[in-house]
């Protein structure tokens, strides 16, 4: 693990995967969306409104993803220091938040026609809003210290402790009589979605996560550029007051 902590090994190897996460993102979504929007089949209860799941799903999974990788991150940056850890969490924690806050947006536009209502204060609705809010705390938090140092390390900590409301959110619908339906994908006896269905759907999971590889190494190249140049004027300052 420790082999890639050097900025300069990341960068190269971001360089190789970049084109090929841009490639993948594009050609996913235009397969995955023409299956989505035209070849899959309408529900025979839902009709044309289970489209809006091959968006509301998918971005549920990376709202989840992208956390739990923070969390990894983090515990990673407090153990064991590893340089890009902190930059990777500050760099993902837009891109999860965007992706939780097309979730919430896409299951409001679901439940309206099926449930009578925008929004219900059920144990999966609630759950993924307090994870937005995780979101929106860690990158206020990072940002709230005039020492980078000390906001990174509060950072790290609120997100191993909200790393508690994950497993909450997976299982909500186990736990807790709500209104949202119960897995319909990964499930021990397989999957109850028509296979019409599910590779659309798995087609725009992929597309979700290529994208995110493409915006993350834009935002931790901007992250480690900004670190260079703050570095030159420490330096520069330093020099000066001498």
């Amino acid at each position: 693990m420790h082999r890639y902590a050097n900025p300069a090994r990341f960068l190269r190897i971001a360089g190789i995967v970049q084109p090929w996460a841009i490639g993948i993102t594009v050609l996913a979504f235009a397969v995955g969306l023409w299956f989505a929007l035209v070849a899959s089949p309408p529900d025979y209860q839902q009709g044309d409104t289970v489209r809006i799941m091959y968006i509301h799903v998918p971005a549920a999974w990376m709202s989840l993803f992208v956390y739990s990788s923070m969390a990894i991150a983090a515990f990673v940056a407090l153990v064991w220091r590893h340089p890009l850890a902190e930059v990777y969490a500050r760099a993902a924690a837009p891109i999860g938040a965007g992706f939780t806050f097309l979730c919430l947006v896409s299951g409001s536009l679901w439940g309206e026609p099926m449930w009578g209502t925008w929004w219900v204060w059920d144990a999966r609705l609630t759950s993924v809003l307090i994870l937005f809010f995780l979101y929106l705390g860690f990158m206020a938090l990072v940002n709230a210290f005039d020492d980078p140092n000390r906001g990174a390390k509060a950072g790290n900590v609120l997100l191993l402790v909200g790393a508690v409301n994950v497993p909450i959110i997976k299982f909500s619908v186990e736990w807790w009589n709500t209104l949202h339906q119960p897995a319909s994908v990964f499930r021990a006896d397989g999957p109850t979605i028509s296979s019409e269905m599910l590779w659309p759907l798995f087609i725009m999971a992929g597309a979700f996560h290529a994208y995110f590889v493409v915006v993350l190494i834009l935002r931790m190249r901007g992250e480690l550029t900004a670190r260079k140049i703050q570095a030159i004027r420490l330096t520069q300052a330093a020099a000066a007051a001498e």
